[in-house]
């Protein structure tokens, strides 16, 4: 009997083991893993403080508005509109960048992309190995390069903060071009390269929540459905048993 019971259990534990999985973020392909927490409101708060210091400038979130930030952030009223947002816009309002496209286009070729659902395009690894992948390239109209994303149209948004990065060429072999061995940093910047790496996680993770803001909402409620189930399972094991033991025992 403890037996059976104890398979049971297995079988229910394995249920839940088997659905983990299906809450972890997914990231870029062949990329380094950018560690990513949701769950973290810390890491969130310092994300979003990155993301409208350094990026809402060009790029928006169209879906996502100020009063959602504020709620699923913990953060009030007042500190999202004295902190957090330089545009004009009301509290309840997407979060809408200012930059004229016309001069968007001038400026970089073509309109910043919306940043909403960018953590859904590309990933979660790939946002955080490209912030980290700026190289100084003078041959480039923005004068800078990327490894992630190579002749990217967009400068380096955290210069200041990371520093500058020169890239390291192979040598060239006969009928091909040399290629970006890796990235020294040159110049450093404010943060240190654990800090800037410690950085851009934070930003990429609040661009993951962008993405999927009832993420937060749907992660806390699958934990318990899982769990439910889980229970279920145990609970018609016994049943089953019960039945199939008198039906053997009338037999």
């Amino acid at each position: 009997m403890i037996k059976r019971y104890l398979s049971a259990m297995a079988l229910a534990l394995g249920l839940l083991v088997a659905t983990i999985p299906a809450f972890a973020a997914e990231g870029g392909e062949g990329l380094p893993s950018a560690g990513t927490n949701v769950n973290d409101r810390a890491s969130l708060q310092r994300g979003a403080k990155l993301f409208f210091n350094y990026c809402v400038g060009c790029h928006s979130l169209k879906y996502v508005r100020y009063s959602r930030i504020a709620s699923d952030l913990g953060l009030s009223e007042d500190e999202v509109m004295s902190n957090l947002n330089f545009t004009g816009a009301k509290f309840g309002e997407p979060v809408i960048s200012h930059m004229p496209v016309d001069s968007a286009k001038n400026w970089f070729g073509k309109d910043p992309p919306d940043l909403s659902l960018e953590a859904r395009a590309k990933g979660v690894d790939f946002i955080f190995n490209y912030l980290n992948s700026f190289y100084l390239d003078p041959s480039r109209p923005v004068g800078w390069n990327n490894t992630v994303f190579p002749n990217a149209s967009m400068p380096n948004p955290l210069w200041e903060l990371q520093g500058l990065q020169v890239a390291v060429h192979s040598e060239a072999k006969p009928g091909q071009d040399s290629v970006v061995e890796k990235l020294e940093l040159s110049q450093p910047g404010r943060m240190t390269p654990e800090e800037f790496k410690g950085a851009t996680r934070d930003l990429a993770t609040f661009l993951e929540y962008t993405a999927e803001p009832a993420v937060l909402e749907r992660q806390s409620v699958g934990v318990w459905v899982v769990l439910f189930l889980a229970l279920l399972t145990f609970l018609l094991y016994l049943v089953k048993h019960e039945y199939w033991k008198d039906v053997h025992e009338n037999h």
